[in-house]
């Protein structure tokens, strides 16, 4: 019998554990490998190719959707499932949008996710059974013009750079992490704020996270960090400000 093989794609290493848990249970699944963020996720897609990847949409350093566009990009034939915690209508459509083969609820996940895979494998799709048919229809109606926004008129970097500066990582840490330089960042950063009509740090934040690109919980848990940290204040004063508008 071919088993199915998963790739498993959160940054909660008890989640990971409880998906692996939940599908070594099932004769026709092989969980070959496990990734901790939406760079390890590309990099193990190339290296391992798995049939479907189950990856989470709020993740450091790339976030799920992006990961996906550049899985799909070089392995159009990867199916991707997508978990979130969130079920509002502009994450599902970008899922959608960007090939992704199922969307579920995290708390569905114990119920439904088996037969997502499966269903992914045979080049199926799958919607958490919690979203409404209004929804879908919705999507499938408006899947145009209607749902686009300047975010599509974002390059691959800008979008990198915006969720790193959601995560409240300094221009210096920025640029270590894209190899790029420290004035890059800062260009990026204009061109960010020009496209998207938006004026500060702690805009950028607030539509990085209404855009599921990172969560409020993890940056308000990043600013507890830094806080104890004396090491790093301008990061800590960024998440302030950040945080006044979350």
């Amino acid at each position: 019998m071919n088993k199915i093989k998963v790739l498993l794609a959160d940054d909660h290493t008890i989640v990971r554990q409880g998906l692996y848990a939940l599908l070594n249970a099932e004769m026709d699944i092989d969980v070959i490998g496990e990734a901790e963020n939406g760079w390890e996720a590309v990099e193990l897609a190339q290296k391992l190719k798995p049939n479907v990847i189950v990856m989470d949409i709020s993740m450091p350093r790339l976030n799920g959707i992006e990961a996906m566009l550049k899985i799909k990009k070089e392995s159009p034939d990867i199916a991707i499932i997508i978990l979130s915690m969130h079920s509002n209508k502009e994450m599902i459509f970008q899922v959608l949008r960007a090939g992704g083969s199922g969307y579920l609820v995290k708390k569905s996940a114990s119920s439904e996710l088996v037969s997502a895979i499966k269903a992914a494998y045979k080049g199926e799709s799958y919607l958490d059974s919690s979203i409404s048919k209004k929804v879908i229809d919705e999507y499938i109606k408006y899947a145009g013009d209607v749902i686009k926004d300047n975010y599509d008129e974002l390059t691959d970097r800008e979008r990198e750079v915006l969720q790193l500066l959601a995560e409240g990582r300094s221009k210096h840490e920025i640029a270590t992490i894209l190899f790029i330089s420290s004035k890059t960042v800062d260009a990026h950063k204009v061109n960010l704020m020009k496209k998207l009509d938006l004026h500060s740090l702690a805009e950028l934040t607030k539509y990085a996270i209404s855009k599921g690109m990172v969560d409020s919980n993890a940056i308000l848990q990043l600013d507890m960090e830094f806080s104890a940290n004396a090491a790093k204040p301008s990061i800590r004063t960024s998440l302030r400000e950040k945080n006044k508008l979350i």
